[in-house]
C-alpha cells in the first residue's frame, strides 16, 4: 500500500505570487503567521512582469519620443531619432529584476517559504503541489490573477496579446489593435509615439466605455491628431495571413488582414494585437471539488470581506470580479490579513477608487461619470463643470492637442462626486484630489483653494 505524502503545516498558504498574493503573505508574516507562498512563474505577477511596470516604462519611452518631436519647434537643434528598443529593454528588464530581487530578500527576511510550483486544492485546508508534496493550513488565500485572451474567431492565433508586446524588439511599421479598453488605448499611444502607424478596431461606438464620454471623445480626437486611425462599430469576424511581417520579434504576427462582418478586409498590417479582455486563472485548481463557487466568467465569488463560499478560503485580485487594479489587490489583501490575524474589522471600500489610463496624454478619473451621476441622482441634481485648454508646452509648440478636465457635482451644496482629467500630468494630479473627493469636498472647497500657477492642476480649482 502506498504511503500518504508527508504534509507540512502552516498558518497560511498563498497560491499566487503577484501583487495581491505577496501583499497578503507579507502582512500575515508581520502578524506572526507561518506562511507558504506558491508561484510557478516570476514574482510580481502581471503587474511587475507584463503589466503596470513594463507598460509604464514603455510609456515613458514614448513620452520622451514625443517631446523629442517637439524639440525642434521650440528651438532645440536636435534630430528626433527612433528608439533603440534592445538598449531600452536592457534598462527596463534591469529595473524589473531589481524588483524580483527585492521580493526575494523580503520573503527570506519574513521567513516565508517560497515554493516555485503549481498546486491544486485537496480540501478546504490542504493543497497538493505538482511534485506531490502536501501543504496544510487553517487559511488559504487564492491570488492567481488573470490572463489576456484572444477572440474565438478564425485566424486569431495570427495575432498577439498584451503579454506578447513585451517580447517585441522593434516597432512594426503598421500595427492593428483590436479593442477599445484601457490596454488597447495604452498600446496604441505607445506604438504611435514610437514610430508605428497604428489603427484601432473597436467593437463599440467609442473608446473607454467605463470612462466619462466627453473625456473619451477628447482622447479620440487627440489620437486622430497624432495619426492613430480609429474604426468604431467594427465587427471582426476573421484574421487572414498576408505574407511575412517586418519582424518585431517574438510575439509579432506575420502580415495580416482583418475581415469585418460586412465582408470587407482591411489593409495589410505587419503586426496585430488583441486587447479584447482577460480571463481569471481559476481552471485546474480543484475549486469545484472543495466547493469554492465561481461565476460564469470563472471568477471566484467573494463577499466584501473577500471570503469565498468555503470557510477559511479567501481570494483577492484579478481572480475575483473586483476592479482589476494592482492597488486594489494589495489593499484588499492587507485588510484581509489584518482581519484574520490582527483583530481588525476594516474592509476595502470599493467606492470611488481612482484609476489612470496611461494614454497619450493620460486620463485619470475618480468617482461617478456624468452618466452614472444622472442615473443615480437624477438630472436635476447633477451639475457639471468643465475646463478645456491647451497645456503650456503644446501651446508653445503650437500643437493642437487639448486637455479636458471635468467635475461632476450633485445637490445644492455642489458636492463633488466625480473628477475626470484628460491631459498632461493627469496621472500625477489625480491622487491628491482623489483623497479630497473621498472626504466629501464641495465645489466651493475647491474654489476656496488658492491655485498654483501656471499649472494644469490649477484648472481643477478655477472651474466656474
Amino acid at each position: 500500500m502506498n504511503a500518504k505524502p508527508a504534509t507540512s503545516e502552516f498558518d497560511l498558504i498563498v497560491i499566487g505570487g503577484g501583487s495581491g498574493g505577496l501583499a497578503g503573505a507579507f502582512r500575515a508574516a508581520e502578524h506572526g503567521a507561518r506562511v507558504a507562498l506558491l508561484e510557478p512563474h516570476l514574482l510580481g505577477g502581471t503587474c511587475v512582469n507584463v503589466g503596470c511596470v513594463p507598460k509604464k516604462a514603455m510609456w515613458l519611452a514614448a513620452d520622451v519620443a514625443a517631446r523629442l518631436q517637439l524639440a525642434p519647434t521650440l528651438g532645440f537643434p536636435v534630430q528626433p531619432a527612433p528608439l533603440d528598443w534592445p538598449e531600452f529593454i536592457v534598462h527596463r528588464e534591469r529595473y524589473i529584476e531589481n524588483i524580483h530581487a527585492s521580493y526575494r530578500r523580503r520573503l527570506d527576511a519574513a521567513g516565508i517559504v517560497l515554493a516555485p510550483m503549481r498546486a491544486h486544492l485537496v480540501d478546504a485546508n490542504t493543497i497538493e503541489c505538482q511534485n506531490g508534496a502536501r501543504l496544510r493550513a487553517r487559511h488559504l488565500l487564492i491570488a492567481t490573477g488573470g490572463r489576456p485572451e484572444r477572440p474565438d474567431i478564425p485566424g486569431a492565433a495570427l495575432g498577439g496579446v498584451s503579454d506578447d508586446f513585451f517580447q517585441w524588439r522593434a516597432a512594426p511599421e503598421r500595427v492593428a489593435i483590436v479593442g477599445g479598453g484601457y490596454i488597447a488605448v495604452e498600446l496604441a499611444g505607445v506604438l504611435q509615439a514610437l514610430g508605428s502607424r497604428v489603427e484601432m478596431f473597436v467593437r463599440g461606438p467609442r473608446l473607454l466605455r467605463e470612462f466619462d464620454h466627453e473625456v473619451a471623445a477628447q482622447l479620440a480626437e487627440d489620437y486622430r491628431q497624432s495619426g492613430v486611425r480609429l474604426h468604431f462599430d467594427h465587427r471582426l469576424v476573421a484574421v487572414e495571413a498576408d505574407g511575412a511581417g517586418t519582424g518585431a520579434g517574438a510575439g509579432a504576427a506575420a502580415g495580416v488582414r482583418l475581415r469585418g462582418a460586412d465582408g470587407n478586409a482591411s489593409g495589410r498590417f505587419d503586426a496585430l494585437l488583441f486587447a479584447t479582455g482577460r480571463r481569471p486563472n481559476s481552471a485546474g485548481m480543484g475549486l469545484e471539488a472543495v466547493g469554492v463557487a465561481t461565476d460564469a466568467d470563472g471568477c471566484i465569488v467573494v463577499n466584501e470581506r473577500h471570503e469565498t463560499s468555503v470557510e477559511g478560503i479567501y481570494a483577492v485580485g484579478d481572480i475575483t470580479a473586483n476592479a482589476q487594479l494592482t492597488p486594489v489587490a494589495i489593499a484588499a489583501a492587507r485588510r484581509l490579513m489584518d482581519r484574520v490575524y490582527g483583530g481588525s474589522q476594516a474592509v476595502l471600500d470599493q467606492r470611488d477608487i481612482p484609476t489612470v489610463v496611461f494614454s497619450h496624454p493620460p486620463i485619470g478619473q475618480v468617482g461617478l461619470t456624468e452618466a452614472q451621476a444622472r442615473a443615480e441622482h437624477g438630472d436635476a441634481a447633477v451639475h457639471v463643470y468643465r475646463a478645456e485648454f491647451r497645456p503650456m508646452l503644446f501651446a508653445l509648440a503650437d500643437v493642437p492637442h487639448r486637455s479636458l478636465f471635468k467635475l461632476v457635482c450633485i445637490g445644492e451644496e455642489r458636492r463633488v462626486v466625480g473628477i475626470h482629467l484628460m491631459g498632461e500630468a493627469a496621472d500625477e494630479i489625480l491622487q491628491g484630489f482623489a483623497v479630497a473627493l473621498k472626504r466629501g469636498i464641495t465645489l466651493q472647497d475647491l474654489r476656496d483653494t488658492v491655485a498654483i500657477h501656471p499649472t494644469s492642476a490649477e484648472e481643477v480649482v478655477l472651474m466656474r
